[in-house]
């Protein structure tokens, strides 16, 4: 029998908060993963997530935005203490500051899925970018990699419909 892992959410906040990392995975198993992630101020992206969330917000409050399945963008707040649940395939997009910690559970990928990033023109609000991702070991931090490719290029931040760059890190 595996032992039943105890996390202190106080330490793990406080560790992430002196490390400047953005997330700290508690346990992951062959079906499970749990971490908590800090807030960061700058994220713009959807992120699409092949299974089902479960969002605890431990400390702040966080600003949940979301499509509907008409490509409307809707924002639900989680105030501290409050638990959302997401389902598979909606594009979500938790903003909230970097001294905010939340706690998220989900599957672990099955073969073959993938999670996919994904951002939106701040003047038209096409779709103007998305990049996807096989995420075996959510320790690598994915979300960090899809910021950089659609940062890092002019051409993934221009809207092909109405010629609009996305600032980038300085959105929102």
């Amino acid at each position: 029998m595996l032992p039943m892992p105890i996390a202190d959410h106080d330490a793990i906040s406080k560790e992430l908060a002196e490390s400047g990392r953005y997330v700290k995975v508690l346990w992951q198993s062959a079906d499970t993963l749990m971490f908590v992630a800090r807030g960061r101020e700058y994220r713009s992206e959807f992120h699409i997530n092949p299974s089902d969330e479960h969002m605890t917000m431990l400390k702040g409050s966080m600003n949940l935005h979301y499509r509907t399945p008409e490509g409307k963008e809707e924002i639900a707040v989680l105030k501290e203490g409050e638990t959302v649940y997401t389902a598979a395939g909606i594009p979500h997009s938790p903003r909230f500051p970097e001294d905010a910690f939340l706690l998220v559970g989900e599957r672990m990928r099955r073969p073959g899925e993938t999670d996919s990033f994904q951002w939106f023109c701040p003047n038209c609000d096409a779709q103007i970018h998305e990049e996807f991702f096989v995420v075996h070991d959510y320790t690598k931090d994915p979300v960090s990699q899809a910021y950089a490719n659609f940062f890092d290029s002019i051409e993934a931040r221009t809207c092909d419909a109405c010629g609009t760059v996305h600032p980038g890190r300085d959105f929102g």
